[in-house]
């Protein structure tokens, strides 16, 4: 009775204005609380596709140590979802591999082939706990360091307590183009063994592959062979040696496991069936020898050689540093593009094999790229730098276009060179930069300088340049150059549009030089950089320019007003209204029927 009474004077109560208002402030207030709480937060990360409870607390906690890599530009997050888009590969020009799909992407022997050929081969071991009540997973691409880091929490035991972490890494490896690698390493804290099941390699080859168990240097190793059609339905062999491990695996109570899984991988150039046998021999006796030498080695040895390698290749880069319009890439965008498109070209510079006379060649073609790159910048090609990537048949498709853009506009010889010259066009080509006979020209539209970035590690004469476009406190462009020479000095010098002012002599001074944003009518480059003092010197009488303008007057006549036709009809309009008005008085007055200005007094 007493309930009934209450509920029936609630509508009353409730018709009280500062009764509702109190009502709704708890409620907004209880909302707050349940967000902020870590369970409400946990089930907010569930709702965006990551992992709640235990499972979620313990990625959490391993993806912060990855925070400062992502901070930095050093990497991106591709899972879980809601990261950014773009499948998790590692490749170096003769394999690709794509980590969530466990597939192989193979090329040819042949000089210059690109990893098209998808084969049966299943790259990578893959463990599956023998229970589990939940899992969360997070990956990571490590531009710097060219591999892709994934890790597991698993909550296996039957009762709610702490994970078991399964980290893994997986690197193709960067100047040894035949071996890729798996770093393992599993951590149960738990009370109880954490038992998984080794994903056996045979389950999933079908018909054209065969496996078969040798022993190499005492340990077991796995020697698959299968073969790949081209477009034109020839045969290439692939021959993968691999570490073999058990069909399961525990680890004990409160301890950690590791292991390192070594594969390599040898194809052949495109045969017909007569070649088949004497070809397989060959590509089997190489892949086994190549096996012997890689365990012989140590695997950190391996590892750091392969990260050295990639950290030489990103010195040079594109840093977007403040973005003003919705079209211009970001940096993770810029970065996730140039790790894509690197990962499918070979480096024949860290080719111990290749003859000194070849390796002089190539790295001429670096310093004094002729003519790369011609053409307006590729900052604002969104096909090129595109900001989500949907698989690798996307990435092959945007190399194959980045392929043709950098041959057809002057960078055939870096082209050539591998992924060093690569990398230096893709970032010639972002900003505008292109080299002539005489000197390297920064030759970007003066419209759309008011994004703020640096192009970095740009080879010339043996010399690495960085250049910078930045915006001062009124957001006036301005370049900024520095040098970072090389052993051997050699003398360069700088001039911004026009070469009106006498060249300035480059340094490595840590603060770098300044330049003024100038722009000439007709356009002309924005800045000249030569080895060449007297170039520079009779370059301003050669150009034969009409006016030079500071940057901010040249937008302010690119920006007039607003146009004629509007201040037409604007005019029209007062005129028509004054007519109108004129008529209104006139009728009034003048017209007929009109009444008389001045009334008589008689």
């Amino acid at each position: 009775m007493w309930l009934q009474q209450r509920l029936k004077g609630l509508p009353g109560l409730l018709s009280s204005s500062w009764a509702r208002r109190m009502l709704v402030g708890l409620l907004l207030f209880m909302i707050i609380y349940w967000y902020l709480s870590s369970d409400g937060l946990l089930r907010f990360l569930t709702s965006s596709g990551e992992p709640r409870g235990a499972t979620g607390v313990c990625l959490q906690s391993q993806m912060q140590r990855w925070k400062p890599l992502v901070d930095r530009g050093e990497g991106v997050m591709v899972a879980p979802q809601g990261r950014a888009s773009g499948p998790a590969v590692v490749g170096n020009g003769r394999l690709l591999v794509d980590v969530e799909s466990n597939k192989l992407w193979v090329s040819s022997s042949q000089p210059g082939a690109s990893p098209v050929l998808l084969t049966e081969y299943p790259p990578l071991v893959a463990l599956k706990p023998a229970e589990v009540r939940s899992e969360g997973q997070a990956v990571m691409l490590w531009f710097r360091k060219g591999s892709v880091l994934s890790v597991r929490c698993l909550l296996m035991g039957p009762t709610q307590g702490d994970c078991v972490t399964l980290r893994e890494e997986f690197i193709a490896h960067r100047s040894r183009p035949s071996l890729y690698l798996q770093r393992i390493h599993i951590s149960n804290p738990t009370d109880r063994p954490a038992t998984f099941e080794v994903a056996s390699l045979t389950m999933s080859f079908g018909s054209k592959f065969l496996a078969s168990v040798e022993k190499i240097e005492d340990q077991d190793i796995m020697l698959s062979t299968g073969r790949v059609l081209t477009e034109k339905k020839q045969i290439v062999l692939v021959v993968v040696a691999t570490k073999k491990m058990g069909s399961r695996l525990q680890v004990a109570a409160k301890s950690e496991f590791a292991e390192n899984v070594l594969s390599v991988v040898y194809t052949s150039d495109p045969i017909d069936s007569s070649k088949l046998e004497e070809t397989l021999s060959r590509l089997r006796d190489g892949a086994r020898r190549e096996m012997g030498d890689l365990m012989r080695m140590s695997v950190e040895d391996l590892y750091q050689e392969h990260q050295q390698s990639w950290a030489d290749l990103f010195i040079s880069g594109v840093e977007m540093r403040k973005i003003m319009d919705a079209h211009t890439p970001s940096s993770d965008t810029v970065n996730t593009t140039l790790y894509y498109v690197l990962s499918t070209f070979t480096a024949p510079l860290l080719d111990k094999k290749i003859s000194a006379e070849e390796r002089e060649k190539l790295e001429s073609s670096l310093n004094y790229a002729d003519h790369c790159f011609s053409g307006h910048a590729t900052m604002h090609a969104e096909n090129l730098w595109p900001s989500q990537v949907s698989g690798v048949a996307h990435i092959l498709q945007l190399v194959n276009l980045w392929n043709l853009t950098l041959q057809k506009r002057g960078c055939k010889a870096l082209v050539a060179a591998g992924v060093h010259g690569v990398m230096q066009g893709m970032v010639l080509s972002f900003g505008g930069l292109q080299f002539t006979e005489n000197h390297l020209q920064f030759q970007a539209d003066p419209d759309v300088l008011h994004n703020s970035y640096s192009l970095r590690g740009l080879h010339y004469n043996k010399d690495s340049i960085n250049l910078a476009v930045l915006l001062d406190t009124e957001g006036k462009p301005f370049l900024h150059l520095s040098v970072k020479p090389q052993d051997k000095q050699v003398k360069l010098y700088a001039c911004e549009a026009g070469c009106m002012n006498e060249p300035v002599e480059l340094t490595s001074e840590v603060k770098g030089h300044v330049f003024p944003v100038m722009v000439t009518q007709p356009i002309t480059p924005l800045l000249y950089i030569s080895t060449d003092l007297t170039h520079l010197q009779d370059l301003r009488h050669t150009l034969h320019l009409k006016a030079i303008l500071a940057h901010e007057e040249h937008m302010a006549k690119q920006d007039p007003g607003l146009p004629f036709l509007f201040w037409f009809s604007v005019a029209s309009l007062i005129t028509l209204f004054h007519l109108f008005l004129f008529k209104l008085i006139y009728n009034e007055y003048w017209g007929p029927g009109a009444k008389a200005l001045f009334r008589s007094k008689v």
